[in-house]
């Protein structure tokens, strides 16, 4: 059987690896970029990742290269812990949390992928305008070839796994229409400062209230990542939606956290010491009413992109290739398996969409006005109970995930 993953991001990355792990050799992978290239900032994996990547051999590797959160803690914005719990190992679960740089995740799954694949298992440059499914029910994905001046290609698969983004041309293809960006207003500026560590060296601290919030955590050795959410300047002109790399001024972003300056980590001067700054207008789409026509089946943000709250955007791409790749490997006939993937996971992925814009809005006023009036206890109740209704949803509540069942597939099963 013949699989075309259309998207060579960390979900279609980790759905060919998962793949070829559950027995598929015949697995090519389009990716628009005319290279691949270590870009981003930092992204955080939860347990229920890590649990994934290990067990498609890159524990090792991700040992190596990422940085094991030991706690996630909330202070108001005058630099007032509210509220702090373990995470990873540290928690009780049988795997880290790491977190690391986004680029240096990519190469890792990138070079993994060539070395179990083969080196022609990724053709870069192929700028897929859209699929279709044909009378014998193979699947017709047509697309740009970058590489040479532009010329209109196609190619043929038993099976499309649409892992374009969130602009997904293969998934508005099978709709038949663009399906809109939905936003709440606010931007998300992001950037990473060689500096000294804090606090325990590996936190992750959230910091403000329902009107501005900072994110810190490590990445590297002497590396932290930052991020600030805050509604939009309504004087600036607007930004492209679901553009992650739009560069903007780092003193601009760091005069608004110019009061952030607490004796164990100095905001503001973590944000003005950064090299470079990017904006990220907030942006998801409303959960979608299917995933699988035929023979394509979305995955990723082309299936739920959600708001970057709760490290659980690429989290969920993740978890949608270990299924279909463990469905594909199992079910009896391929229709089967594309029904079974989106019977798991379409539901629970809708929820965590909606449970991340309930982040971005609700929760956190609750929170700050609990705080705001001096009851910090009760504000931390609040999040503590936030935090475990999240867990138990986006699937990596310490005890389900302990003993949940592996999705991996062992050769004598197949």
């Amino acid at each position: 059987m013949s699989i075309a993953i259309i998207g060579a991001g960390v979900g279609g990355l980790t759905a060919a690896l998962s793949l070829h792990a559950a027995g598929r050799d015949d697995i090519l992978l389009l990716e628009a970029a005319r290279e691949i290239r270590d870009v981003g900032v930092g992204i955080n994996l939860p347990p229920h990742a890590v649990r994934e990547l290990s067990e498609l051999g890159l524990g090792d590797v991700l040992e190596k290269a990422g940085v094991p959160t030991k706690e996630l803690a909330y202070y108001d914005p005058k630099g007032r812990l509210i509220w702090a719990e373990p995470r990873g190992l540290d928690a009780g679960y049988k795997w880290p949390q790491y977190s690391i740089y986004r680029g240096t995740l990519q190469r890792l799954l990138v070079e993994a992928v060539r070395e179990r694949l083969g080196p022609s298992s990724i053709r870069i440059a192929q700028r897929v305008t859209g699929v279709s499914t044909a009378d014998d029910n193979k699947v017709v994905i047509a697309a740009i070839d970058q590489a040479a001046a532009d010329r209109p290609v196609s190619y043929t698969a038993d099976v499309a796994i649409c892992a374009d983004g969130i602009r997904s041309p293969a998934r508005d293809s099978l709709y038949g229409s663009v399906t809109p960006l939905a936003s709440n207003g606010w931007v998300m500026y992001r950037g990473v400062t060689k500096t000294a560590p804090f606090l325990s060296g590996r936190s992750m601290v959230i910091i403000g209230d329902e009107t501005q919030r900072v994110v810190v955590y490590p990445i590297a050795d002497g590396v932290l990542n930052w991020l600030l959410v805050r509604p939009k300047d309504a004087t600036r002109a607007e930004s492209e939606l679901g553009n992650w790399n739009l560069p903007v001024s780092t003193s601009a972003i760091a005069e608004f956290v110019k009061d952030y300056r607490f004796d164990w980590l100095d905001v503001h001067h973590l944000v003005a010491s950064s090299s470079e700054s990017y904006e990220y207008p907030m942006a998801d789409i409303n959960p979608l009413p299917r995933w699988v026509f035929g023979r394509c089946a979305l995955l990723g943000d082309a299936a739920h992109a959600m708001y970057p709250f709760g490290s659980n955007g690429a989290s969920q791409a993740i978890l949608d290739a270990r299924v279909l790749a463990y469905e594909l490997a199992t079910a009896a006939t391929v229709d089967d398996a594309l029904r079974g993937y989106e019977t798991q996971r379409r539901p629970v992925a809708s929820e965590v969409q909606l449970a991340n814009r309930r982040q971005a809005g609700d929760v956190m006023a609750r929170v700050s006005a609990l705080a705001r009036s001096g009851a910090h206890g009760d504000a931390a109740t609040e999040l503590q109970d936030v935090e475990r209704r999240y867990k138990q949803l986006a699937g990596f509540d310490v005890d389900a995930l302990n003993t949940r069942k592996s999705w991996s597939v062992l050769t004598a099963s197949r």
